[in-house]
């Protein structure tokens, strides 16, 4: 069990290094999910004391008015033998054997944050103690509510420090520990008041009491004790803490303790309630309870893990490859992007995505009903015909045959099939055009480059358009031809003599009634049928050929051309929102965050010896590893495109290893007792 602490532990620090104070932010907190117990109380109300006694170690700072201005997570570790010493996350590997010392690096650390104003932070300090004579546990230790700002702070300075407060103990993960002074009245306790309006319950609320020892004589601590005053969940705890002149003697912190359990184990009020009372007993108790709280988060903490790690894998995806530096590779990669939104272009057009069908719905529906539309029947009508004819005979009427007047009537037919052509041209070229956009959005690497993506688009819409002028052009060449050459054979087999039909012994002017103009309208007709049927069929193949074909084959040619002539202008790193920007962030946080959870050397050796293995084949998991030495706008150089495939490494590595060995920590936290 003494490993989900030191688990715990582990994962606060690599989330405070990295910027994760429970804040919101683009992805879910580890912080926020982590069980955690919050020291709660107004100023001057024994909780540095109470601190100190559970450590057996004077470290913190003293003095008047508000001393905690960052929160200051303190991690007690127990160890069986050698030496007490103190760490600093943000000092590694420099060991603190003097708690003097310790006491002004916490000072000196809060100047750096704050300055030397009197004013508050909520980045916290994390500061670990290793000592035998300690109980493994986590405290957070929150700045003392005030009611009044002195010289020197803002005015808000008091709401400050309770939104502060706030922020930490109404998370459901938070066990509030809540220091109340025994000599003043319960319910005027700052602390008591903030606790009981997040945990109305008192569900996840311990109650301690300090300074009985300086209560009046006559009066007594037994009701609030007994939770006759406030009644908890949880016993309150009373303590007793070295005075200011014992402190002022540097009164040994075993002696203080000693003297403690006799002033509880002596006095009439208190004997009956001594085996729960004291420092040394509210240590135990919180760390109990502390493993017990962890045992009872562990699948939440897994379903957290695994919904970040997709959201993770999904954030991978996005940033794509590393770009390279020098204009060669540049080039070569933009090409590799053209030809990936080429490929998927083609694959719509050929059935492998879906969009490609619509083009021949254009040829099998809109063309064939388009053409019927034009009604040559109605244009060939008694009248038309008999005007056409007549004109084209001029001052002298036509000898056998009116051939001028056969080629006007069917010149003036095949003439309207211009506009089902056209017609044809512009739904194919818009149907490229929507491909064109459907590609664009489904090649993820040009999401990641908006300026590439508005070039590939404009040129391959400038291709489209340059397609479509040339396919236009050939296929009314198509219906210009028929109109110019008309096909003779057509003609020889129409009917001439009387038995066929005809009667050449007509005169002229017999030529002109009703039944001969009804014969040639017949026969024009049946000439614009043929000839519509003839462009039908290759009027499609026009368009496919000038369109379709050559957006296959040359769609981005023109683009690559002039790319060569051209400076590589390209980002070396995408051009993302500051929402994407801050995702980035995030994501390199969880990564190193599971990084430090999962080289937990008394955990899973193996596991660790394996991922050490990863970072020295990878130097920026080596940095990853060693990341409590940097500054945070080092971490930031680290999402630097050209470490994406370091990243992605880890990311598989985590996969791996992490479930065997959450796993193995679920089997260690169900097979012990709580």
């Amino acid at each position: 069990m003494e490993n989900l602490i030191s688990l715990v532990n582990k994962i606060q620090r690599a989330c405070t290094a990295l910027g994760d104070h429970g804040e919101e932010s683009a992805l879910p907190t580890l912080w926020d999910a982590l069980p955690a117990i919050a020291v709660v109380g107004g100023q001057s109300s024994g909780k540095s004391s109470v601190l100190e006694s559970i450590v057996g170690k004077d470290f913190l700072p003293r003095g008047a008015g508000i001393v905690t201005r960052r929160p200051l997570v303190l991690q007690l570790h127990k160890i069986n033998e050698g030496r007490e010493y103190a760490e600093f996350m943000h000092l590694p590997r420099k060991r603190f054997t003097d708690f003097a010392a310790v006491r002004k690096e916490i000072s000196d650390e809060t100047d750096r944050e704050t300055g030397r104003s009197k004013q508050i932070s909520s980045v916290p300090i994390h500061l670990s103690i290793y000592s035998p004579n300690v109980v493994n546990l986590t405290l957070v230790d929150l700045p003392g509510l005030t009611k009044v700002a002195v010289e020197g702070q803002q005015e808000s300075i008091v709401q400050d420090i309770e939104n502060m407060v706030r922020s930490f103990i109404e998370k459901p993960n938070c066990i509030i520990l809540a220091i109340s002074p025994a000599n003043q009245d319960l319910a005027t306790s700052d602390a008591i008041k903030i606790s009981r309006e997040v945990d109305p319950k008192g569900e996840r609320t311990f109650g301690v009491l300090t300074k009985i020892d300086l209560m009046d004589k006559g009066t007594d601590a037994v009701d609030m004790l007994e939770g006759r005053s406030y009644k908890l969940q949880f016993p309150w705890i009373g303590v007793v803490n070295r005075s200011q002149a014992d402190i002022n003697k540097s009164v040994d912190m075993i002696a203080a303790r000693r003297r403690e359990y006799e002033y509880f184990a002596n006095s009439p009020e208190y004997r009956h309630l001594a085996h729960r009372m004291g420092s040394e007993h509210l240590g135990k108790m919180l760390s109990k309870h502390l493993e017990t709280v962890i045992k009872s988060r562990i699948p939440g903490l897994q379903s957290l893990i695994n919904k970040t790690i997709n959201e993770l894998e999904g954030e991978l995806s996005r940033l794509g490859k590393p770009i390279a530096s020098d204009a060669g590779g540049k080039l070569y990669m933009i090409m590799e992007i053209c030809r990936n939104f080429d490929q998927v272009f083609k694959e719509h057009l050929d059935g492998t995505r879906s969009g490609g069908d619509k083009i021949y719905s254009v040829f099998d529906n809109q063309l064939p009903a388009a053409l019927k539309r034009l009604q040559f029947d109605k244009h060939l009508s008694m009248e038309n015909v008999r005007k056409l004819i007549t004109e084209a005979d001029g001052y002298q009427p036509h000898l056998i045959a009116p051939e001028q007047g056969y080629r006007r009537l069917i010149e003036s037919s095949l003439v309207t099939i211009r506009g089902p052509a056209e017609a044809a041209v512009d739904a194919v070229h818009a149907i490229l055009k929507d491909l064109v956009h459907k590609a664009m959005a489904e090649t993820m690497e040009l999401k990641q480059y908006p300026t590439l993506r508005v070039e590939v688009g404009t040129a391959a819409m400038d291709s489209l358009d340059r397609m479509r002028g040339e396919s236009k052009k050939a296929t009314l060449q198509l219906v210009d031809m028929e109109c110019c050459y008309l096909t003779v054979d057509f003609f020889r087999k129409l009917p001439q003599d009387i038995e066929k039909g005809g009667n050449p012994t007509h005169s002229i002017f017999d030529r002109y009634n009703d039944s001969y103009l009804r014969r040639i309208g017949t026969n024009v007709l049946s000439y614009v049928n043929m000839a519509c049927a003839s462009l039908r069929n290759s009027i499609p193949k026009s368009v496919v050929h000038g369109q379709v074909r050559e957006a296959k084959r040359s769609l981005l040619d023109r683009f690559f051309t002039e790319l060569g002539t051209k400076e590589v202008t390209i980002p070396t790193y995408p051009t993302l929102s500051f929402t994407l920007f801050y995702r980035n962030k995030t994501l390199f946080q969880v990564l190193s965050i599971t990084f430090f959870f999962f080289c937990s050397q008394d955990i899973w050796p193996n596991c660790s010896m394996r991922i050490q293995q990863s970072c020295n084949a990878a130097p920026t998991l080596q940095k990853g590893w060693n990341y409590i030495e940097m500054p945070k706008l080092r971490l930031m150089q680290l999402l630097g495109p050209s470490r994406r495939k370091q990243i992605s490494l880890f990311l598989r590595s985590w996969i791996l290893f992490f479930l065997p060995l959450f796993y193995f920590i679920f089997f260690l936290a169900t097979s012990q007792g709580p």
